[in-house]
């Protein structure tokens, strides 16, 4: 089972990105599916969250800015980030909670940070 994260990039101020996240290999169950971020000298922190049925949380700084999606039969899911502020700069990390096949081990997965800079 892998996480493959892409989409990120420089952008200015103000701008928007997409990040997206696939998930391959021998999947039984993709169930939540979240977005983390770490900046420089900073903790890995929580973006946003989307359970398979579609409900969603966000952190506070990014609420209202950021969208996350789903495609459970692509079993991709995506971050919208609109009205980009320099203290989003970080490197972004996609992260499921799985079950595989054939063993039904249930845990979570990571995929390789994408970075995200934003200039001011």
């Amino acid at each position: 089972v892998q996480l493959q994260a892409s989409g990120g990039g420089l952008v200015q101020a103000g701008g928007s990105l997409i990040l997206s996240c696939a998930a391959s290999g021998s999947i039984f169950a993709l169930n939540e599916m979240a977005w983390f971020r770490q900046a420089p000298g900073k903790q890995r922190e929580l973006v946003a969250t989307i359970t398979t049925g579609g409900t969603v949380s966000y952190a506070a700084s990014v609420k209202g800015r950021f969208t996350i999606s789903r495609d459970n039969a692509k079993k991709t899911a995506s971050l919208q980030m609109n009205s980009l502020k320099p203290e989003d700069t970080a490197v972004y990390y996609c992260n499921a909670d799985i079950q595989d096949y054939p063993n039904y081990r249930r845990r979570d997965y990571w995929g390789r940070g994408t970075q995200v800079t934003v200039s001011s």
